[in-house]
């Protein structure tokens, strides 16, 4: 394993496995069901499953967990893998379907009947929950338990061809349903459904649940070690009672980690999609869903997510991990990586007054202040400018360093400003500031270090381009609302503002992440179209949510 690798508990077991020559080579998998988009815990279970066998020379499986065809869809697929290579990861010729082992999972099923341990039951789904007992009182035996071997068998064979309607029978493990473990009370293993499968089409109308499918699924393609989040850790032991039963030739290993629970999201992928449902986001790949599709288009660089899984750390415990750590990783790589431009997302007109009228002047900006290579570019500069109405303030306080009445400051790569008139509609609103400039004070000229205290940016309104701006924000407005139900009412009301922003001109047709100076980190978004430049908001470019944030999940986990 390299030594600039993370380590953790998983890492650790898998390092002792290959010290002690119990394996010579990792096999993981990434096991997603295709019903849903991949979200940010997902990210977490990918970047562990590929990440320790890239680390340690081994391989990984993508293989999706298609045995509920009901609620499958192409479009799920073809996002799960355009999600996963989007995070740098690929799993070459190795994408399987729980689906290709049908046959072989029937033929397993099969084996557990002749050797009496698994039996067709005739109850309801309703009789079957009663039978179940609770977490206090032991189940009871169906009374169809006992069913001889041949029955069984033949009974399967019906289930298999057809001459059942669904929920007429179930073929279930037989264990032990006084065990206080509930997934051990004589788990179903297959069901019945008369539905086509996007894989196998009208082949099958028998489905093996996902405990069944997904151990011998391990089995099957020589998984070493089977990485599942903690809520499957109940489930281990039925995992290995099937393991014991079927003797396949390899024997996988499951070990469970702590979910990824991030503040201020859900992952529940039922509660995602109501939010689309409900009309709440505009789709999978809304910029404010925890959803990797919605990170992408917001424009989370894919290093920032992977920097923040490891952050996160894998653990044991279950925690609520802060959504600014994600925020503060994405910051980090684009502060780094991405150029710098000129926009004014709320405009406020100023005229220069002594700047001739009929004069166009281009001034020099850096891309980046930190990185030369990154060179410079022209920025047109003219009489009227377009500068943000934050930046501008009447009566100002006496440490305010923006512009005020008689006021000073720099414009950004231009020159020093002083605001001699401030004029105002029917409202008395502000509507145009009138300036004097220093021509003398011009950046690069023998006298740009003269010194004010304030420096803002701005754009040429001859020369801007007009464009739509999304401020994204966080979605929900409570640390935890997973929590609750009603997720209306956590809502975030200001988690979409929308703004007519004037751009400089460099950004038009620009796709890549910039930071549009004093602002934030911006992207183009898939609306945007040559007449109308859309822009989402990444992220701010300091984490105002800090301190609130801290209190809520002190507050939330009880710290």
């Amino acid at each position: 394993m390299s030594d600039s690798a993370p380590r953790d508990f998983i890492r650790d077991i898998i390092h002792d496995d290959l010290e002690s020559g119990k394996h010579t080579r990792i096999v993981t998998r990434f096991p997603p069901e295709p019903n849903g988009y991949l979200h940010m815990g997902h990210a977490m279970s990918i970047c562990l499953n590929f990440g320790v066998a890239a680390e340690t020379g081994g391989r990984t499986y993508l293989r999706y967990d298609d045995t509920n065809p009901g609620k499958e869809d192409q479009e799920y697929v073809d996002a799960i893998e355009r999600d996963v290579r989007w995070l740098g990861f690929d799993w070459e010729t190795r994408l399987t379907h729980a689906s290709d082992y049908f046959a072989a999972l029937y033929d397993a099923a099969t084996r557990l009947i002749e050797i009496g341990a698994a039996y067709v039951d005739s109850l309801s789904a309703d009789e079957i929950r009663e039978y179940r007992g609770t977490l206090t009182e032991p189940g009871r035996d169906s009374p169809y338990r006992e069913r001889s071997v041949e029955e069984n068998l033949e009974l399967f064979r019906g289930m298999r061809e057809g001459e059942f309607e669904d929920g007429q029978h179930v073929l279930r493990a037989k264990i032990d349903m006084a065990s206080p473990n509930m997934n051990l009370r004589d788990p179903t293993l297959y069901r019945i459904r008369h539905l086509a499968h996007q894989q196998t089409g009208n082949d099958w109308c028998i489905y093996p649940m996902y405990d069944f499918a997904h151990t011998l699924s391990d089995a099957f393609e020589g998984i070493t070690h089977s990485l599942c989040t903690l809520e499957f850790e109940d489930h281990r032991p039925l995992y290995n009672w099937l393991l014991d039963k079927l003797e396949p030739p390899h024997r996988p290993r499951q070990i469970e980690f702590s979910r990824l629970n991030v503040a201020y999201t859900i992952t529940s992928k039922r509660k995602l999609k109501a939010l689309i449902d409900d009309g709440v986001v505009s789709g999978w790949d809304d910029p404010r869903m925890p959803t990797i599709a919605g990170m992408r288009r917001r424009g989370y660089p894919p290093a920032a997510l992977r920097d923040f899984v490891t952050r996160a750390g894998v653990t044991k415990k279950d925690k609520l991990v802060e959504l600014g750590m994600l925020e503060n990783s994405v910051r980090e790589v684009l502060g780094a990586t991405a150029p710098r431009r000129m926009a004014v997302l709320r405009p406020l007109k100023l005229v220069l007054t002594n700047y001739p009228e009929d004069r166009t002047e281009m001034m020099s900006a850096m891309n980046h202040p930190n990185d030369p290579s990154m060179g410079e570019r022209d920025v047109p500069f003219g009489r009227e400018l377009w500068i943000e109405q934050d930046d501008f303030m009447e009566d100002a306080p006496r440490k305010f360093f923006r512009l005020k009445p008689g006021g000073e400051v720099r414009l950004r790569s231009a020159y020093i400003i002083r605001c001699d008139e401030v004029v105002k509609d029917e409202d008395g609103s502000v509507v145009e500031l009138r300036c004097s400039y220093d021509e003398t004070t011009k950046s690069g000229s023998a006298n740009s270090d003269r010194k004010v205290k304030g420096t803002i940016h701005w754009v040429s309104a001859a020369h801007a381009v007009a464009a739509e701006v999304r401020l994204y924000d966080r979605l929900f407005r409570e640390a935890n609302p997973n929590t609750h139900e009603d997720l209306a009412s956590v809502l975030n009301p200001a988690s979409l503002e929308t703004v007519d922003a004037r751009l400089e001109p460099s950004l038009a047709g620009e796709t890549a992440a910039v930071q549009f100076e004093r602002l934030g980190y911006f992207v183009s978004d898939q609306d945007s179209t040559a007449e109308r430049p859309v822009f989402n908001r990444i992220v701010t470019l300091r984490d105002s949510w800090a301190k609130l944030e801290k209190q809520a999940l002190q507050a939330a986990t009880g710290g």
